[in-house]
């Protein structure tokens, strides 16, 4: 069977008249019913670049995409599945954090939607804090990348260098305080949770 036959011969799932917020639900869920080795036809009245771009940072090297002639009526691409489960990969280089010295907030997240884990990379600027608040009802571990400052508790305060690995119980009390010249930067991860908000000291 010639490659264009096969591609017609695969399921087709047509978005043209399907609202544009219910486009990219219908078809992950399409792709994850597949079998390895099987792909489906996605008809699309644009090039479905955004949809590329999600399906490769939630499924990575196990989503085939192939673009094939598109048509006047439409655009086609054949969408394979390469692989049972999303491919282990490299997401971030610590390395690159320094370059974010600057920058406030949670400056990195894990994205796949279908995850058990949240993890992220929180860079204070100098001065900056996380207001005291009680954790939520879940361990935390963080690793302090760059930069210092200090973690008040319940009951004392821990100096925070690069490279400790620090333990967050549930529930426990805490207040992250950077420090005023270097800032504070640090990598957490657990369960999936709310994220915190995070400001600056007046």
């Amino acid at each position: 069977m010639a490659e264009n036959e096969a591609a017609d011969a695969s399921e087709v799932i047509d978005v043209r008249t399907i609202p544009k917020p219910e486009r990219h639900p219908l078809i992950i869920t399409a792709y994850r019913k597949l079998e390895v080795g099987s792909w489906l036809t996605l008809v699309n009245d644009h090039e479905p670049k955004h949809l590329k771009d999600e399906m490769e940072a939630e499924f990575a090297e196990a989503v085939g995409w192939e673009p094939l002639p598109a048509t006047d009526d439409g655009f086609r691409v054949r969408i394979s599945k390469r692989a049972a489960t999303p491919i282990p990969r490299v997401l971030v280089d610590v390395d690159d954090v320094d370059a974010l010295a600057e920058a406030s907030g949670s400056v990195w997240q894990l994205q796949p939607a279908q995850r058990d884990l949240d993890a992220n990379i929180i860079s204070l600027a100098p001065g900056g804090e996380i207001r005291e608040h009680m954790g939520p009802d879940l361990d935390v571990l963080i690793h302090i990348l760059g930069g210092g400052g200090t973690l008040e508790t319940e009951l004392s305060t821990i100096s925070l260098a690069p490279g400790q690995i620090v333990w967050l119980p549930r529930r426990s009390r805490r207040h992250f305080v950077a420090d005023d010249e270097t800032g504070l930067r640090y990598f957490s991860v657990h369960q999936r949770k709310q994220g915190l908000t995070i400001t600056s000291r007046s």
